[in-house]
């Protein structure tokens, strides 16, 4: 009696998807592992860099001079008190660039209109 071939077919399918039943976790497990070996790699090379030390100012540490140049972040209170200006920006257009302010002594000269 001669086998059909759809019969055929349809026994290596089921065969084929119950051992990838069976085997799917096993690769999962393997593939899990190896991608995390990968990464502790990955990190290993990247932790070996130290960062840049930076001394944070105490908070309760009260701002006396500021110098508006380009590592300035924020305009202290002072300043905008006695300027009226509330950015950098415009701090640097009135006053030109680097100008020093310290509290308790008198503006510095504004520039020039161009």
């Amino acid at each position: 009696m001669p086998v059909k071939p759809d019969r055929i077919e349809g026994i290596l399918r089921t065969a084929i998807a119950d051992a990838m039943r069976r085997a799917a976790p096993a690769l999962q497990r393997q593939l899990a592992v190896m991608a995390a070996e990968e990464f502790e790699k990955s990190l290993a090379v990247d932790g070996e860099r130290r960062p840049i030390a930076r001394r944070p100012r105490a908070r309760g540490e009260e701002l006396t001079r500021w110098v508006a140049d380009n590592r300035a972040r924020r305009v202290p209170k002072f300043v905008i008190e006695a300027t009226g200006l509330d950015t950098k920006k415009k701090i640097v257009a009135r006053f030109g660039p680097d100008v020093e302010f310290e509290k308790g002594k008198p503006l510095p000269k504004a520039r020039s209109a161009p």
